[in-house]
């Protein structure tokens, strides 16, 4: 299973916030990240409807991570982020298989095997040494 890009970055700038411990812009979050500003301000609207991170507008305004989000599921997170996706797609084209074919059950069986591995860490859990460092490391850019 390939995680999409946006739930890739979206990881990235929850982990990123919760090194920060304070506030950032979204511009130096894409200079970081490394990420199109365009592209990240849309996944930080996102991360901020799903209440893992706030926003504050106007002059002296940014992003942070909300109260809490620390103890966030990271398979929850994902299951967010990804909006149900499955690993494959039986409708569009229309399979011919689909009426008796039992890969699309199993698929689903193994997608759910690794969110619910993913939801015993937390986001907090991906703060540690050595990523931590690295993170921090971003900030410095």
């Amino acid at each position: 299973m390939q995680l999409n890009q946006s739930t890739d970055i979206g990881l990235r700038v929850v982990m990123l916030l919760g090194t920060r411990g304070g506030k950032t812009t979204v511009d130096e979050l894409a200079q970081s990240l490394a990420v199109p500003r365009n592209h990240l301000a849309k996944i930080v609207q996102r991360l901020q409807h799903l209440g893992l991170i706030e926003t504050i507008r106007g002059r002296g305004g940014g992003v942070l991570l909300a109260d809490g989000a620390t103890s966030a599921s990271i398979g929850g997170l994902i299951r967010r982020l990804e909006a149900d996706g499955e690993v494959v797609n039986c409708d569009t084209p229309a399979c011919p298989l689909r009426t008796g074919c039992r890969l699309r059950g199993a698929l689903r069986r193994a997608q759910e095997a690794f969110y619910a591995s993913l939801d015993e860490v937390t986001v907090g859990d991906l703060l540690h040494a050595p990523t931590r460092d690295l993170l921090l490391s971003l900030t410095s850019r």
